[in-house]
């Protein structure tokens, strides 16, 4: 009879421990974004039937299920255990299933996501100088600040009355950026709209690139697996 290759049984057990160790870091940056202070009211103030976190949750449940995953390739490669092998290549394959549905959905849906983002911005400025909309006005206020940009659409005029609360993360130091003056300060030039859109867009096509990429690394650790596994079968 055959015996087991142990140049598969390693290479599978490697395989899975840098799984494990990707997962671990998914985990963790997801439960970073998740303890942010950061922008979801910028999309969603005030909709209480709106998950702003709801990408983030799915990113933790995904680093989760990746670490689990590891383990039990690891532990199936190293004890030849063909039930936990088996287990292992049921749970990667729908994993990867969902992460290929995942993208082909993203990548399809990526333009109405960006019109969506769009239209929820141009719908949430006029919270902008409104009397009830401090939580919005605060992230936006971090946000401007962090982006070197000064309004929503318009420019500072976007803040009406609010502005002279809010001025000091429009303020513009003149290095290498433009600047222009509004109700005697010295502000960022440039409204944030496009670069929000930007960022977005930036961040959907990562992700999107992500779940391809990754996709394509599980199909190694399906192949591993299920060598192994025939591998042991024989023995």
């Amino acid at each position: 009879m055959a015996g087991v290759s142990v140049c598969i049984k390693y290479s599978m057990f490697i395989f899975n421990v840098v799984s494990w160790l990707c997962g671990a870091s998914i985990l963790a940056v997801a439960i970073w974004l998740q303890a942010g202070k950061d922008g979801p009211e910028i999309l969603s103030p005030g909709a209480a039937t709106i998950n702003p976190y709801i990408a983030v949750n799915i990113l933790i449940v995904v680093g989760v299920t990746i670490m689990i995953l590891g383990f039990l390739g690891c532990f199936g490669a190293m004890k030849e255990n063909q039930f936990v092998l088996l287990l292992f290549f049921i749970g990667l394959t729908l994993i990867l299933l969902l992460q290929v549905v995942a993208g082909i959905v993203g990548a399809t849906n990526k333009s109405k996501t960006e019109r969506a983002l769009k239209e929820t911005l141009q719908t949430n400025v006029h919270l902008l100088s409104a009397t009830n909309g401090k939580l919005f006005q605060k992230a936006f206020s971090e946000i401007q600040e962090k982006l070197k940009c000064c309004g929503l659409i318009n420019g500072a005029s976007d803040w009406g009355d609010n502005f002279q609360y809010y001025y000091k993360s429009c303020e513009c130091p003149g290095d290498q950026i433009p600047c222009t003056k509004y109700d005697g300060k010295t502000i960022y030039k440039q409204s944030c709209f496009s670069l929000i859109r930007c960022l977005f867009s930036r961040s959907l096509s990562i992700v999107i690139g992500l779940a391809f990429g990754l996709a394509a690394v599980e199909v190694l650790g399906l192949i591993f697996s299920i060598v192994l596994y025939c591998q042991i079968r024989k023995k």
